[in-house]
């Protein structure tokens, strides 16, 4: 019961702190950890222990399947090479940077102070899609952002494993069997996720059953995690692959309203779990002090020295990695504006943390494992450092930076798109009125409706409706067929203008959103 009631507490916190954090404008993860923070410091305030398979098992499948539907296949496709360096050589470079400075700096042992670089190498696709939600940042900066968050964690796992052998059993490291475990965790975490999407795409084809369809999504990112680590590959990457393919094709297996209420569920899930989760890590620093010997008080300094590595290394690898971009791109001069963002935004968090929590607490012969709480302090307070440091100050730095779209931009976009959507509803309303499918005065009030929103798209007003009225007669059965029809229509309209790079992803889903609502609302009538 103590535990359900800190749940409980943690949820009422995590509500609080979000509500505050949408009114000043604030990220609510940086918000979280500092409210956890000062929680865990009021006298009287129970010691908070993190399990690693809470972490693990429970609360990352989720957060990971949402982070990686938002990853629309087109944008990804774009930018899988910069991915990929960033994935493998960014994270090798960090763990080998990390591990060197520790080793130098603190009391860490050299196979620690690995164990340490491997666990902090990779960005955590968590903590980077909740900073990431509100920043306007250009489409495919910010898909490289959360892509490399979501696929280097393969890496950083392989990192791990290798290091944890060499400081529990003293082994040499055998780099290649390294590189074979990572083909088995990526491609085998792949090949499942993959798999998994496929049973599930088939189910929910044949379906319509909306508790039947919530329940399928809550249980499929489970379930790709689960099997996942059963057959020894990589959980995490078989979850993301499993987002990204049913997040790229959810609009063709569901109608209107099981979208709507599959968005309302996930988004409170995601909401509940992140409450608690950086909750949680704010909580658990000041317990994890207090573990750690009398040659250990210097942990802050040691945690800003490993941070700043971090930061210091990820600028040195983005840099020259964005001028061979931007320079096959045709820019002759290097915009130093993006490495920098791109820095900034490389924030620690859950998976780090989960990663710390499963180091073992004795060696292969028994003994204590030494520095084990040290590892496991630096690794929160380097997550603590960055999603308050980075996180508070991101939205600044995108703004200063100059490359943040700018609210007209969108507008812009969304207001030519309606204008397509408005055409091709009217052409289908002219087909219909030649061959005179439908009473006259229900295709006029359709075209009406039209019309009105055509000229609202053009006059940049993104939020219209211009349904009207509903009829009480028994024109009111045509003209909701008719306007599901044309709802087809623009929706089919709204799939063409993406395909053909007309409009971005983020448009693409709000309009689908806002078509979604308005089927929604004729099935209701």
């Amino acid at each position: 019961m103590r535990s359900v009631g800190t749940v409980l507490a943690l949820v009422v916190l995590g509500t609080v702190v979000a509500t505050f954090a949408r009114r000043w404008r604030i990220p609510a993860p940086s918000l979280l950890v500092v409210a956890g923070l000062a929680v865990a410091l009021l006298p009287g305030t129970p010691q908070i222990e993190i399990s690693p398979e809470i972490i693990g098992l429970v609360v990352l499948p989720p957060l990971l399947y949402a982070s990686a539907e938002e990853l629309p296949w087109r944008e990804l496709k774009a930018v899988w090479k910069p991915v990929g360096v960033l994935a493998i050589g960014l994270v090798l470079a960090s763990a080998a940077a990390v591990g060197a400075v520790a080793s130098l700096v603190t009391p860490l042992s050299w196979r620690m102070a690995f164990v340490l670089g491997a666990v902090l190498a990779s960005t955590d696709p968590v903590a980077v899609t909740a900073l990431g939600r509100r920043l306007a940042l250009p489409p495919r900066v910010q898909m490289l952002v959360q892509a490399e968050s979501l696929f280097n964690d393969a890496t950083s796992l392989v990192l791990f494993r290798v290091a944890v052998s060499i400081a529990v059993a003293s082994a040499a490291a055998d780099w290649g069997a390294a590189g074979g475990e990572f083909a088995v965790l990526a491609g085998g975490g792949t090949l499942i996720g993959a798999a998994v999407a496929g049973v599930v795409t088939l189910i929910r084809r044949r379906t319509e059953d909306p508790v039947l369809e919530t329940v399928i999504a809550l249980v499929t990112p489970y379930a790709a995690y689960v099997l996942a680590e059963a057959a020894h590959t990589s959980g995490v990457t078989s979850v993301v692959v499993a987002g990204v393919v049913l997040g790229g094709s959810g609009d063709r297996l569901t109608n209107a309203r099981i979208r709507l209420q599959l968005h309302a569920v996930y988004g409170t899930v995601v909401f509940l779990l992140e409450s608690v989760v950086f909750s949680l890590i704010g909580l658990a620093l000041p317990a994890q002090v207090r573990t750690l010997s009398d040659g250990d008080r210097a942990w802050p300094l040691y945690a800003l020295a490993v941070a700043g590595t971090l930061i210091a290394v990820r600028l040195l690898w983005l840099a020259p990695l964005s001028a061979v971009v931007q320079r096959k791109g045709g820019m002759k001069r290097m915009n130093w504006r993006v490495p920098l963002v791109l820095t900034w935004a490389g924030t620690r968090g859950v998976v780090p943390l989960a990663a710390a929590l499963s180091v073992p607490e004795t060696t292969k012969h028994g003994a204590a494992l030494a520095d084990r709480s040290l590892v496991l302090v630096l690794t929160t307070s380097v997550v603590v450092v960055t999603l308050v440091v980075q996180g508070f100050t991101l939205a600044p730095v995108v703004r200063r930076s100059g490359i943040a779209l700018e609210p007209d931009h969108t507008e812009r976009e969304e207001a030519a798109a309606r204008c397509r959507l408005a055409d091709a509803g009217i052409r289908r309303l002219e087909e219909l009125s030649a061959v005179e499918a439908a009473p006259a005065v229900v295709l006029d009030r359709l075209r009406r409706g039209l019309t009105a929103r055509l000229d609202d798209a053009r006059d940049r007003l993104a939020d219209s409706d211009g349904t009207g009225a509903v009829p009480a007669d028994s024109a009111d059965l045509v003209y909701r067929r008719l306007r599901r029809d044309l709802i087809a229509v623009e929706a089919a309209e709204l799939q063409r203008l993406y395909d053909e790079h007309a409009i971005s992803d983020t448009t693409r889903r709000r309009l689908q959103r806002s078509l979604d609502l308005e089927e929604a609302r004729l099935a209701d009538l």
